[in-house]
């Protein structure tokens, strides 16, 4: 989540104006160029739809959670849509048809995922520091956890489930003020126990678990780096190492997806594009929207790859609009390639 406009994020919540990042939106230029060396490969995306203009009321729309259900119908969240809006859509892909799945007068949504304990659709709440679930058809809002974790508010913006449906949140506490005080936080399954596994992180945005789920990949958004987090196998974890520090130029790290091969899909705030790795750090491609259809369009934050498939879906946004593009992916998408 991206660096959002004061005026909407004044509409959004009220507890006073809040800044969001990966859901956090700055007004930067427009990258079209291909940076990197070696085997470095350009993927070319591709409309679908347009899901979203801007809203009057806060004056943008920021799409973010896209997260493919087994039945294969999309959801994703407009972070400033207001009170009434289309917070949480549900989008036909044969159709290319939208509809509302879930509004409110509260929530600033910024990721959306499926839960592999209840089946439920878990949101982030940034502005509120909550995290909600629905039920799959948008209906039963539940509060899964509210307040603070070891004496502090969170600010959650992305999340990764592991196997038994316990949640790793990134919380990107202190981006306002310009303070590293991001964390990564873990809830149990039930909501009841909260625990800070890292602290001290600058805008923490993305996470994702790598493929066996052995440990955490987590980005910073205003450190333009992916940090990798180890974890014992029994709740605990070992220590978090640099993994990647992205050459974004003016973009900045936000979601991360990571495929049956264990590549990381690194979103960009500033650029209409991804940042593809290897797990050993390699750049493998940039996937860009084509320079006609990039006017208008800032940020790519996310994205939903087909399980067992290789169609991916991206969520990119701007002045233009919000919109659905489409690219092959260079690995078949898994649970951690599916919402965040």
């Amino acid at each position: 989540m991206r660096r959002l406009p004061i005026r909407a994020l004044a509409l959004l919540t009220t507890a006073g104006a809040l800044t969001l990042t990966a859901c956090g939106t700055q007004t930067t230029a427009t990258g079209t160029g291909t940076a990197g060396t070696g085997a470095e490969r350009t993927v070319r995306a591709h409309q679908v739809m347009r899901l979203t203009t801007p809203h009057e009321q806060t004056g943008s729309t920021l799409l973010e959670g896209p997260v493919l259900d087994d039945a294969g119908r999309l959801t994703v969240v407009d972070v400033t849509a207001p009170a009434g809006a289309p917070k949480v859509l549900r989008v036909d892909l044969d159709r290319k048809k939208a509809r509302t799945l879930h509004t409110d007068d509260r929530g600033a949504y910024t990721s959306s995922q499926f839960s592999p304990y209840d089946g439920r659709l878990y949101l982030t709440d940034y502005a509120h520091g909550e995290i909600v679930s629905l039920a799959p058809d948008g209906g039963d809002r539940r509060v899964f956890f509210s307040g603070d974790v070891d004496g502090a508010p969170m600010n959650p913006d992305d999340i990764a489930f592991d196997e038994t449906g316990d949640l790793y949140v990134s919380d990107s506490r202190g981006l306002t003020e310009g303070k590293a005080e991001g964390r990564v936080v873990r809830i149990d399954r039930s909501g009841k126990e909260a625990s800070v596994l890292v602290d001290g992180l600058a805008a923490t945005n993305g996470i994702a678990f790598d493929v066996d789920f052995g440990g955490l990949w987590y980005s910073e958004l205003t450190r333009n780096r992916i940090n990798y987090l180890p974890l014992d196998g029994r709740g605990g974890v070992t220590a978090p190492h640099t993994a990647v520090r992205v050459d974004g130029g003016v973009a900045q790290t936000d979601s991360i997806a990571v495929d049956a091969d264990g590549n990381l899909y690194q979103a960009l705030h500033g650029r209409p594009a991804m940042a593809v790795y290897s797990r050993t750090g390699e750049r493998l491609a940039t996937v860009e929207v084509p320079a006609r259809a990039a006017e208008g369009l800032e940020s790519a934050t996310n994205v939903a790859i087909t399980p067992g498939g290789t169609t991916a879906y991206m969520t990119v946004s701007g002045p233009a609009g919000g919109y659905l593009f489409t690219f092959e992916a260079l690995g078949e998408g898994i649970r951690q390639s599916n919402g965040g």
